[in-house]
């Protein structure tokens, strides 16, 4: 399991996904078919974001396919981009068709 801040031509949306990579062609492909093409993708540690959503993360989580599969946990810019500091971040990971 992983979770992730994307940078969109939106804002920030915090994801979680059962996909090995975010940058798995298939993890990509469902993207896209959000309307989400290009990004910056930054990892989170998983308990992080567990602590700081509690039971939105738990539900969201039992959502979650075992495998091949995504959730938005939080699609609210604003409130991503300041619950997590950069430190807490992953190298950043850009895609661009």
């Amino acid at each position: 399991m992983k979770a992730g801040i994307f940078f969109t031509g939106t804002g920030p949306i915090l994801i979680l996904t059962s996909y090995g990579s975010f940058q798995d062609p298939k993890f990509i492909e469902k993207l896209s078919a959000k309307g989400i093409k290009k990004f910056i993708a930054r990892e989170l540690p998983l308990e992080t974001v567990k602590k700081k959503y509690g039971l939105q993360f738990n539900t969201v989580l039992d959502d979650l396919n075992e495998t091949d599969d995504l959730r938005v946990l939080d699609y609210n810019g604003h409130n991503v981009f300041h619950n997590f500091s950069f430190k807490e971040m992953g190298e950043p990971i850009y895609y661009e068709p």
